[in-house]
């Protein structure tokens, strides 16, 4: 008969949540955004347009996109054909064209052009929810926020940090297990590590710098040379 399966308790999850950390952090050092971005208008514009695309796709436009339009007042007065000749290349165009025009209106009007350094007049923006909202928190303002993309709710939920999938109840959940201080980062740590390693389908378990903290170990991978060939060295290409 097998031993009975023992429910972990709060501190065990606590500390094994902070455990993983940790290790993800030695393993990703120089985990940032990798969006590049000059000043906090660009940094939202840019996470708008990371929807449905690359990042990669999105760094190529940005130096053509902010010389023609290096702020709100510039993007809302933005020519719409030009600024869809020059968004073109990430796909959506229109729509993408559209929420720009919208979100930098909405700036101007409310805000006097500046983006506001707080999540309730953030998420009020056309096309920002509060992934967007705390992006931009985070990185631009140094407010602490949890970026719940994909990865990251992927990742939470194999580490059995939160059985939630709606990414507000995720965000608050994971955000219990560890300090405000720790957010931003933790969002890096964890979104570059779904990226390179623990990927959707079939994670490189046997590459895994915190596979012995996993509870979802073996769901991909265990041998360590099959599961490195599927290490990826770079987030999203």
């Amino acid at each position: 008969m097998s031993a009975p399966v023992v429910a972990e308790t709060r501190t065990a999850l606590v500390r094994r949540a902070r455990k993983i950390d940790r290790a993800l952090a030695a393993t990703y050092p120089d985990a940032t955004t990798e969006l590049d971005f000059d000043d906090p208008f660009q940094l939202l514009v840019v996470t708008v347009l990371s929807a449905q695309t690359t990042d990669k796709r999105v760094n190529a436009v940005r130096p053509t996109l902010f010389a023609a339009y290096p702020d709100a007042r510039a993007m809302a007065a933005a020519d719409r054909a030009t600024l869809e000749g020059i968004v073109g290349p990430l796909g959506f165009f229109r729509a993408k064209t559209e929420s720009l025009l919208k979100l930098s209106a909405a700036l101007v009007e409310r805000h006097g052009g500046e983006v506001p350094p707080r999540l309730d007049d953030l998420v009020q923006l056309p096309g920002v929810g509060r992934k967007t909202a705390n992006v931009v928190l985070g990185n631009a303002f140094g407010i602490p926020g949890i970026t719940v993309d994909t990865h990251f709710g992927r990742l939470a939920r194999r580490f059995r940090w939160t059985e939630e999938t709606d990414p507000v109840k995720v965000e608050h959940a994971v955000g219990a297990l560890f300090p405000p201080k720790d957010w931003t980062m933790l969002s890096h740590h964890l979104i570059w590590h779904g990226r390179r390693v623990c990927h959707s389908r079939k994670p490189a378990c046997g590459a895994c710098p915190v596979a012995r903290w996993c509870p979802s170990y073996g769901e991909g991978p265990t041998d360590p040379v099959a599961a490195a060939a599927l290490v990826k060295t770079e987030g999203r290409a």
